[in-house]
């Protein structure tokens, strides 16, 4: 009973965490090449204010969700361990790309103004937008693992 209390807390989280990613990319960034510089801006803005606080605390809270999954099905539960497991270091692919890539690029545009962009914003736009897909594809395959593994 404990390992299925267990896999429906993980499982709420990384959802949570998989809607976080793939909401703005389905919404806003598929058209965000079209956005005139000042409402790109403000977007970018928003969104780092209203999901920042949000997944700084959400992301870690789900990966550490996924630990007691690990521990209560490890040697009585091996297929389930290893599609958590799996499951599990996907979803730091997402956090590292998160921190390394994604971060940093949202930390500078933050500071720009429309009236003065650096030159090379729309390539800085571009990446932004590029590197969501490698948050969207690892997390959504981490997620159909961990169902997987709650179903069968």
């Amino acid at each position: 009973m404990a390992l299925k209390v267990f896999q429906l807390i993980n499982i709420v989280l990384l959802i949570l965490v998989s809607g976080m990613y793939w909401g703005p990319w389905l919404a806003l960034t598929r058209s965000i090449a079209t956005f005139e510089p000042d409402v790109f801006l403000a977007v970018v803005q928003r969104l780092n204010r209203n999901m920042e606080p949000l997944m700084t605390a959400l992301l870690p809270i789900a990966l550490l969700s996924t630990l007691p999954v690990l521990f209560l099905a490890y040697g009585s539960r091996l297929p389930l361990f290893y599609l958590t497991l799996t499951a599990l270091l996907l979803f730091v692919v997402t956090l590292l790309v998160t921190a390394l890539v994604e971060v940093p690029i949202v930390k500078e545009i933050v500071t720009w103004k429309a009236s003065i962009l650096p030159k090379d914003w729309r390539q800085l736009r571009d990446r932004w937008g590029a590197f969501h897909y490698a948050r969207i594809v690892p997390s959504l395959v981490g997620l159909v693992l961990i169902l997987v593994g709650a179903i069968f």
